[in-house]
């Protein structure tokens, strides 16, 4: 967490609206580590929250309105708080509209509104979430004025509800869980099943490269689409062949898979291997990092990394490209492409003292095969969302 960046949205807010925000939060980006298409399949994953995100000022109004004020670009909207409505003006205030909206769902609409005023430093379009950053740090922000008692989890779903419908993405949970349950030096496990979110202790002499290829590919939400719609056949023919309760691939083992693999149309069984595998995964290295074996957890991110090349086919050329590259560098345990695939970023796992000369070899060997370098970022498990101050 920034405490300049904290500094400088403060004194923004107060030339701006005359006086000193009441409530200021912060919430952080993410990163996914492990699993990867787990959550539709009610599996689990293991992810981070990471030391950029976004803080969130306001100060309670006389009157019923809301004065937003995207605090980078100096843009503002204004709005009534008991009825925001999505806005395709200013698209930027949708994920605050959206959280507003849930909020007052949840607890009741305001008598009164507020100025706000929010800047983050998680960068835009590179996979790590600045969205649930700022959806969370809005929510905790706007609950806290009002004395309203949240739970993290209701934080969690009320901003991928703002998602879904305000912004228009129909994203899972991942992104905001992570940022509400995050914590310095552990990771979060995320069962999609029941919901249930559990801190993974990490060791502090690694950290993560997130490294955005910028690539981006056409037909992606078919893609998904397509991809989902195997797992869910496959679920059903596992519910049959197995002597077991199936309701979704997260119920199915790896060796079940191998028995059975052969009697499935063969494109069902090689997108199923992907989440099935990861879940696995998702679960052996949890092990792992209590043994403190943190070299077998990033043969795991490689593994996952062939699984989406291989079965899943999620990647793409230049995500392969780093993750490929990453293998041969000093000091990298692992790597893997982050999110939904098919562009995007890949997370890099690699010993701090040699994450500088890491981020290095992997810029020289994209552009040398792209022509083009990837952006890279160093980044480590933080702590989670919370209000940094109120009077």
């Amino acid at each position: 967490m920034s405490t300049a960046l904290q500094q400088t949205l403060e004194k923004k807010f107060a030339e701006t609206f005359g006086r000193e925000p009441a409530v200021v939060s912060h919430a952080p980006g993410r990163i996914e580590v492990l699993g990867n298409h787990t959550d539709y399949n009610e599996g689990y994953v293991l992810s981070a929250a990471i030391n950029c995100g976004t803080f969130f000022a306001l100060a309670p109004r006389d009157d019923g309105l809301v004065r937003l004020v995207a605090g980078d670009i100096m843009d503002e909207t204004t709005f009534p708080a008991a009825a925001p409505e999505r806005s395709d003006e200013h698209s930027w205030s949708n994920y605050v509209k959206g959280s507003l909206a849930g909020l007052n769902a949840l607890v009741g609409a305001p008598e009164r509104g507020f100025d706000a005023m929010f800047l983050g430093n998680v960068p835009l379009g590179s996979g790590l979430s600045s969205s649930a950053a700022l959806e969370t740090s809005a929510i905790l922000a706007m609950a806290r004025a009002r004395g309203a008692e949240i739970s993290p989890l209701d934080v969690a779903l009320v901003g991928q509800k703002a998602e879904h419908e305000f912004a228009g993405v129909k994203c899972g949970l991942l992104d905001q869980a992570t940022s509400v349950f995050g914590e310095q030096d552990h990771l979060v496990m995320s069962d999609f099943r029941t919901r249930e979110f559990k801190s993974v202790a990490f060791p502090s002499d690694v950290c993560f490269l997130m490294c955005n290829t910028h690539a981006k590919h056409a037909l992606v939400d078919g893609a998904y689409n397509e991809r989902r719609e195997c797992c869910e056949r496959a679920a059903r023919f596992f519910a049959t062949a197995l002597d077991h309760p199936v309701s979704a691939l997260r119920d199915v083992s790896w060796d079940e898979w191998l028995a059975h693999r052969a009697e499935m149309p063969e494109l069902d069984a090689r997108r199923s291997a992907h989440p099935i595998g990861e879940n696995g995964r998702v679960l052996a290295g949890v092990e792992m990092l209590r043994s403190g074996d943190v070299e077998a957890f990033g043969n795991l991110m490689f593994e996952s990394h062939d699984s989406s090349r291989n079965y899943f086919e999620n990647s793409c050329p230049e995500l392969d490209t780093v993750v490929d590259a990453a293998k041969a560098i000093p000091g990298v345990l692992g790597a893997r492409l982050s999110g939904g695939g098919f562009g995007g970023s890949a997370v890099v796992l690699v010993r701090t003292r040699d994450a500088e000369a890491a981020a290095a070899a992997i810029r020289h060997a994209y552009a040398h095969k792209h022509g083009d370098r990837c952006d890279t970022r160093a980044v480590v498990c933080s702590d989670g969302a919370r209000i940094v101050k109120a009077s």
